[in-house]
């Protein structure tokens, strides 16, 4: 098996990984050693950041138990209440929800609510946020959210409210009799705690310079093989493939934190990379690669033309790989949205895999991981 695979068998098997848990803690420390081991220059960037610990998710009715999860960064909470079904922005707004368990569906659903910090939060997520405050519900439920991967509503430790996710029929369920009153207990805390992003760089650092990133964490409920133990996994291979190679440009690796709830990560290391980026020539960002029923996918964002053709002719030579539309939501788009030429990289044909407790090393495939790694390995070189 390949490097990349062991890697992957190492990161993915701390399971869930989830910002400033110890599991997060120990896939940075075996991160920073396999780096250390390479011959890298290693930096490690922390920075302060607020964990949570979940012990027990309980919901009845009627002394029968039904199937529920806590949202991540939920309040702890102990309450019995009747069930508020609402299901549009403007029917909130006029909610008598004050001490009722509110059971949100529909337009609400349709996608994961903003955290208070995201800076690109909309108006309507705003109105969403301060609505929930204002109305002091005993809790919110809500099935998963529309969308392709797994979704629950609210992910915020800024946003005090008690919230569970519930599958659909256990939501059916509830809407069809939203008198009768429900049980929810919730045992969680959250606590201050300290995540990090490890950077590696080759000794000697050139002005000029080609990043490759991948983050390492993961939501609550999953060990997170594909998203993205994988694009780790092949970062962490491609660090030890290039170590020897003579560049004329310097190479940084970046193993981000905290992707998958505000790109907390991002903002330290671009903090830290003040003096220097604008002399990064193209950073290379794997996420989501390596599904074994998927096809490895590249796109490239913010870069001229020259380049974008360079890394297209390089791409062509690896017929099971795809060129496809820009997409925006991983750490490239920290690069890519400040005017550096970033590629993307990931599995495009796949769902339902992503923030799930299924995305597990037998949904991977060790051959596509050796093929994310070889294409990164040839744009690099084709650098030069």
């Amino acid at each position: 098996m390949s490097d990349a695979w062991n890697h992957l068998n190492q990161i993915a098997g701390l399971g869930p990984r989830p910002i400033g848990s110890p599991a997060n803690q120990s896939a940075a420390d075996y991160i920073r050693d396999t780096l250390l081991a390479c011959g890298l220059e290693v930096e490690e960037q922390p920075y302060a950041c607020t964990a949570w610990e979940h012990q027990s998710t309980l919901l009845e009715r009627d002394g029968q138990r039904l199937d529920a999860a806590a949202n991540c960064f939920s309040l702890p909470c102990d309450v019995t209440a009747p069930i508020l079904p609402i299901g549009s922005l403007a029917e909130l707004e006029t909610a008598p929800a004050k001490g009722k368990i509110l059971l949100l569906y529909g337009d609400l659903v349709r996608a994961p609510l903003s955290p208070k910090s995201w800076f690109l939060k909309d108006e309507r997520a705003d109105r969403f946020i301060t609505l929930l405050e204002q109305l002091q519900p005993a809790a919110v439920l809500a099935p998963p959210t529309a969308t392709d991967y797994f979704g629950m509503l609210t992910e915020d430790w800024e946003l005090d409210i008690a919230a569970a996710t519930i599958p659909k029929p256990v939501a059916l369920h509830l809407f069809r009799e939203p008198e009768t009153p429900v049980h929810l207990y919730i045992q969680a805390r959250r606590y201050p705690a300290t995540a990090r992003n490890i950077v590696a760089r080759t000794s000697g650092q050139q002005e000029r310079r080609v990043v490759v990133c991948a983050h390492f964490d993961t939501k609550i409920n999953t060990p997170g093989a594909a998203d993205n133990a994988a694009g780790l996994a092949c970062l962490l291979a491609l660090a030890d493939s290039l170590k020897d190679h003579s560049l004329p440009f310097g190479l940084e690796f970046v193993a981000f934190n905290g992707e998958e709830y505000l790109p907390m990560g991002d903002t330290e290391y671009l903090r830290r990379a003040e003096g220097y980026f604008k002399d990064i020539a193209l950073a290379i960002n794997l996420d989501g690669v390596g599904m074994a029923l998927g096809t490895t996918s590249i796109t490239m964002l913010s870069a001229p033309e020259e380049l974008e053709a360079k890394v297209k002719q390089v791409a062509a030579g690896f017929p099971r790989v795809v060129w496809v539309d820009p997409w925006y939501e991983s750490n490239h788009s920290s690069f890519a949205m400040r005017g550096i030429p970033a590629a993307a990289l990931t599995s495009v044909g796949e769902r339902g895999i992503a923030h799930f407790p299924h995305d597990t090393v037998e949904g991977v495939s060790s051959e596509r991981l050796e093929e994310v790694v070889k294409l990164v390995h040839a744009i690099i070189k084709n650098m030069e």
